[in-house]
């Protein structure tokens, strides 16, 4: 039976949700406006001609399409002179601190009240309400979310402005109603040291009632395991009524296997979150598909840009109303976080359009594309979901990059693969891998024909803590740091072959 808590978070929610099927294009003319009337008097404003702007097509025809390089300088206006007004034109006193992948500087993302309440909160709310929703017995607000964020503490920039991730901005302002019903306390998540907050985060979190964990898979798997070596006991025996995983920020496919074998029970559900720095974007919609709904009275204006718009000079972007289904878009999303028409850098794909549903395919810069091939995550994740399907196997973590020609042999895929179970016959794992990628992608198929320029996969296994030691090395332990899942050069591949080679 629900709490008072929970029937006043499904009511007032689920009228919100419900009116993104039917009225989704007032919705997001609602918040146009709205943001636009903010950024008016900000310096970009000025600049752009806001004043000028009278409808969603001069929008797209006065302010270019924009990448974190070109808001950079605005933003170091905010974070570097302290000034205000620049991109949003109410107080900006936090500013998210973004790795993306694992660069070696962070990006800084302004973190306005806006976008805090009416963004991040507000949308936590309405996955609660889908949640419970169609789970209506659920328990899950009778105990305590373990939430794991990441490894930044709150640190001051001056003249009232402070700086961490974005989990631990959240944290630091959450409202009443949410910071009551999470675990572990503020003091053990902002702790800086990831080793010194993961030991806490055990000790602490066995202590209570863990109805629900929110976070990233691979972080908070580490936590779980670490949970299990200290205690000798299993996840479930320690939180007999846990429910629930609310999880987010990476692809969940190469987890599951592992989750399943964690948390061993039918009653334990998996609910998909689309959250960044730059906001909230969408939330699984029921427990039948892995379809995301998309939020859209969350202050955020959505446009789209078709693949074959990416490369041109002067992009067209469509409005929400005009895409269509099972084509692949990049985001652009503008925010009352002060962000204008900025491109996320991630790929979508809709399934449905009453309501809007969508599916994250992939990164804008994150595929293979060294040989005309076009491998995006979403093909990775499902070659390698049927190689572990047929192999028994497990993956704990992974990247790829192309191996390019040489004299004496042609291009191919090099696949960096750390295992939880390895497989049966890693030759069958490569042929899976291989095949699957071939029945998902046209153009890989083409290019694996008769090996003429794409040899086998080459899959090297790498032991376990690999990944975990090199973003270690790098300073990048904590939830919001990932592993570049794809990458058209070596780089990382590399890196990662030399830091082993070195031990």
């Amino acid at each position: 039976m629900l709490t008072k808590l929970g029937n006043k978070i499904l009511m007032s929610s689920m009228k919100s949700i419900n009116r993104y099927i039917t009225g989704s294009d007032e919705i997001q003319h609602k918040v146009f406006k709205d943001i636009v009337s903010h950024g008016k008097n900000t310096a970009f404003g000025k600049q752009f001609n806001f004043d000028k702007i009278a409808d969603r097509d001069d929008f797209r025809k006065i302010i270019p399409i924009s990448d974190y390089e070109n808001l950079k300088p605005y933003i170091e206006r905010i974070v570097t002179n302290k000034e205000q007004n620049v991109l949003w034109d109410t107080p900006v006193r936090w500013v998210a601190m973004s790795s993306g992948t694992t660069g070696d500087k962070s990006k800084y993302i302004p973190v306005t009240g806006e976008s805090l309440h009416k963004c991040h909160y507000r949308a936590g709310k309405e996955m609660l309400a889908l949640y419970i929703n169609s789970f209506p017995k659920s328990k899950i607000l009778s105990g305590k979310t373990l939430v794991l964020g990441g490894s930044r503490q709150i640190n001051a920039l001056g003249d009232g402005i402070f700086t961490g991730d974005i989990s631990a901005i959240l944290v630091s302002n959450l409202p009443f109603w949410a910071d009551f019903k999470r675990t572990p306390n503020r003091k053990t998540i902002l702790l800086p040291d990831w080793e010194e907050k993961m030991e806490k985060l055990a000790l602490k979190s066995v202590c209570s009632n863990v109805t629900a964990m929110a976070g990233v898979p691979s972080w908070l798997m580490v936590l779980l395991k670490h949970i299990v070596h200290k205690t000798g006991k299993p996840v479930l025996e320690i939180w007999k009524n846990f429910e629930v995983f609310f999880h987010g920020g990476v692809s969940f496919a190469p987890y599951h296997e592992q989750y399943k074998k964690m948390l061993p029970s039918d009653n334990v559900n998996y609910w998909e979150t689309y959250n960044a720095s730059e906001g909230f974007f969408g939330v699984q919609y029921s427990p039948k598909s892995k379809d995301m709904l998309l939020l859209l009275d969350c202050g955020i204006y959505y446009e789209f840009l078709p693949v074959e718009e990416w490369d041109k000079e002067n992009p067209q972007t469509v409005m929400l109303q005009d895409v269509e289904i099972a084509k692949t878009y990049a985001m652009i999303i503008s925010t009352n976080g002060g962000l204008w028409r900025y491109k996320i850098g991630d790929t979508v794909e809709f399934t449905s359009k009453s309501p809007y549903l969508f599916r994250i395919t992939g990164r804008t810069k994150h595929f293979i594309n060294a040989f005309g091939e076009e491998i995006v995550v979403d093909n990775a994740e499902a070659a390698l979901a049927k190689a572990c399907a047929e192999t028994g196997a497990v993956i704990s973590d992974y990247t790829a990059a192309p191996v390019y020609f040489s004299e004496n042999a042609n291009g191919a895929h090099e696949w960096l693969i750390e295992f939880d179970v390895l497989p049966a016959s890693i030759e069958k794992f490569t042929e899976m891998l291989d095949n699957t990628l071939k029945k998902v992608n046209s153009d890989y198929e083409a290019k694996r024909s008769y090996n003429l320029s794409l040899g086998m996969p080459q899959v090297v296994v790498a032991p376990q803590g690999t990944f975990f030691n090199w973003l270690k090395s790098k300073g990048k332990l904590g939830g919001q740091n990932k592993v570049p899942r794809l990458c058209n050069n070596r780089t990382y591949i590399d890196e990662i072959k030399k830091q082993l080679n070195s031990l």
